[in-house]
């Protein structure tokens, strides 16, 4: 393997020279960097991005943190943040937390103790320890909350407005003439969860439409709680039923199926969040469109950014939704 001193041989320069080119910390002419990089190129030659991080004090890698990598949503997500952190010469170190505070805390201290230079991460259901948050206050490390909210680490965040998409979808049932519509809420306590369930409670409001509790259902984001969630609401009589994830619409397709029911002959559905399958697959799926992508690459940005000490003051950005009508709601038979 060929190493920096080959490559000062191959384009007769100094190890200073390959060195400022690879890294861009000085000048060096024209002339000198196309020698340089074509000796680079003939010995294929891979720089070792953990020496020059620890020459940096600097690892090069972020560590990203998901509730649950088996959901749809996050692949996209992780994918943005590790584009971006590509470009900026960063890899990144994946975790599963299970939408579980314990096994949360164990990667959140597994990624200071291998010293990434930041974290985004996506908060687990429940509160951190005092323990926890106190570690990671004193680190200073830099960290991104990216799609959930937590108020109780003052940090920088990257979110989706989840109270619009809610409001969004209800509103669209609403105008379709449906009254009595049910919803299969998330995790309680979780801020997507929460702004959903708001968002669903406004529109409702403005329509003069009082909340009925019998037809607030929880579930915890999966296919199982989906099922479960649906048969309940399926006795409810819901003409139209707004599911706040994807997972959970799976799990609540299925229990009407059982019940030979069909979408929208009888009840409209809007989900949240696309897919490209959503647009295939008949019917095609009614749903609140959230930017995946964006959100993980603009969670990167902000957070190499406050690594490189681009800013200071605490940044929240906040992204919106898109709502896609298609097939699975419609105008309630009169």
């Amino acid at each position: 393997m060929a190493t920096i001193y080959d490559v000062g041989k191959r384009a007769d320069v100094s190890v200073a020279t390959v060195s400022s080119v690879i890294n861009n910390t000085a000048y060096v002419s024209p002339k000198l960097r196309k020698r340089v990089e074509d000796a680079i190129r003939e010995l294929d030659y891979s720089p070792n991005l953990l020496a020059r991080g620890l020459a940096r004090q600097k690892t090069l890698s972020l560590g990203v943190l998901v509730p649950d990598i088996a959901n749809f949503f996050f692949p996209e997500v992780v994918r943005g943040v590790e584009d971006k952190a590509k470009e900026a010469g960063y890899t990144i170190i994946l975790g599963n937390s299970d939408n579980r505070a314990d096994k949360e805390e164990v990667y959140l201290k597994l990624f200071l103790s291998n010293r990434v230079d930041g974290i985004a991460l996506v908060k687990a259901p429940g509160a951190m320890s005092p323990d926890l948050l106190r570690l990671l206050k004193k680190s200073s490390l830099p960290i991104v909350l990216l799609d959930r909210d937590y108020p109780d680490l003052a940090t920088d965040s990257v979110l989706v407005d989840d109270v619009d998409g809610g409001y969004m979808a209800t509103k669209h049932l609403l105008k379709l003439g449906h009254r009595r519509i049910g919803i299969i809420s998330g995790v309680p306590g979780v801020s997507t969860t929460d702004g959903r369930l708001q968002g669903y409670e406004k529109a409702l409001r403005e329509s003069k439409i009082k909340i009925d509790d019998d037809l607030i259902a929880t579930g915890d984001y999966g296919i199982d709680s989906g099922y479960e969630a649906g048969l309940g609401l399926l006795k409810k009589k819901c003409t139209g039923v707004f599911v706040t994830n994807h997972m959970m619409t799976i799990g609540f397709l299925k229990a009407m199926g059982e019940h030979g029911l069909t979408t929208p002959r009888d009840v409209s559905i809007v989900s949240y969040d696309d897919f490209v399958w959503n647009n295939v697959f008949t019917p095609r799926l009614s749903c609140v469109a959230q930017p995946k992508y964006q959100l993980g690459y603009k969670a990167a940005e902000v957070l190499l950014s406050r690594i490189q000490k681009k800013h200071k003051r605490r940044q929240s950005v906040v992204l919106e939704n898109t709502l896609q009508v298609r097939d699975t709601s419609k105008a309630l038979r009169k």
